[in-house]
């Protein structure tokens, strides 16, 4: 007979590997759909490839604030943005500094800066009601259309690894459809895992949404950044990072806030809202100094993070 404890661990599990599997192929079944409807490579890249590997981080949030409470879903958003930062970028730059492109510290960084600085600002009366997650969503808009003009305009190559010669295929639909299956039942299986897990040892819902459902929803991430740095393609290590941040607050919690409004405790207010802010400005700066991520970096990244995590539980 199993235990509580272990089917919630067993649930945790399969839910990770289920977030990775649907990941992957939504991911290359939305890229090569929009390549064989005959977008440019450089276009999959920083709209239908850049909003899959966000696919994680909507439905834990979503469907957190609608089995649990939006204290989860809030949390799964504002951790999983400090994790990027923390742990996917402090790896990989621990196993091969990472090169900042000037392109990237041009267009992309100040967008990641502005929904950093928006977040406590638009949370500062202590709601992210339907009004505010419409306005995540206008910039959004915004920002997908800025990416668009110079993706059309000044097309660079991007590492999709979508053959671009094939045409659409219902190969390419199955993946998509599993894909999103896969996202849904992992996303249960995560939320259920997790938050029983946590919840049954006295943790406050919000921290297990920055924590347990973060860290799940980062993973894909994590791992595809490690490679990424690992066989030297560091520019789409940032802008997986960069990109997935953005399109967490605007996209995710937009969507999050329109369904579920949102109320922000005063702690939170205090504590991880500025942090979200904190690790954003601290990333501008190391990456801005001589546009590149240093293994010391690295390892500070990774530290920070750590501290983060051992002053949520103290």
């Amino acid at each position: 007979m199993i235990d509580g404890v272990t089917l919630s661990v067993l649930s945790l599990v399969l839910g990770v590997l289920s977030l990775f599997a649907g990941a992957e192929l939504l991911v290359k079944g939305a890229g090569r759909l929009a390549l064989g409807f005959g977008l440019r490579a450089a276009t999959v890249g920083v709209t239908v490839v850049a909003f899959a590997t966000t696919a994680p981080e909507l439905f834990v949030a979503m469907l957190g604030a609608l089995e649990v409470s939006a204290d989860v879903g809030l949390g799964t958003i504002v951790g999983s943005n400090i994790a990027n930062i923390g742990l996917v970028l402090g790896i990989s730059a621990l196993i091969r500094p990472l090169t900042i492109s000037d392109t990237v510290m041009r267009r992309h960084v100040p967008f990641m800066l502005f929904t950093a600085l928006l977040l406590p600002v638009v949370a500062i009366d202590g709601r992210i009601g339907r009004l505010e997650g419409g306005f995540f969503l206008v910039v959004l808009a915004v920002f997908s259309g800025y990416l668009l003009y110079y993706a059309k305009t000044q097309p660079a190559p991007v590492s999709t690894k979508v053959d671009a010669t094939k045409a659409v295929s219902t190969r390419d639909v199955g993946f998509v459809v599993g894909g999103l299956l896969a996202l849904l039942v992992g996303s249960r299986w995560l939320v259920s895992g997790g938050s029983s897990l946590l919840l049954a040892m006295d943790v406050p819902e919000f921290v297990v949404g920055v924590t347990v459902l973060a860290l799940g929803t980062s993973l894909p991430e994590l791992a595809a950044s490690a490679v990424g740095a690992a066989r030297g393609e560091t520019g789409f290590t940032i802008g997986n990072v960069i990109g997935s941040n953005i399109y967490n607050i605007v996209a995710v919690l937009g969507i999050l806030a329109v369904a579920v409004p949102v109320t922000v405790s005063p702690s939170t207010l205090r504590f991880e809202l500025p942090l979200v802010l904190g690790f954003t400005l601290l990333l501008v700066g190391m990456m801005g100094y001589g546009r590149r991520l240093t293994r010391a970096d690295g390892a500070i990244l990774v530290g920070c993070y750590a501290v983060f995590i051992w002053l949520l539980f103290t």
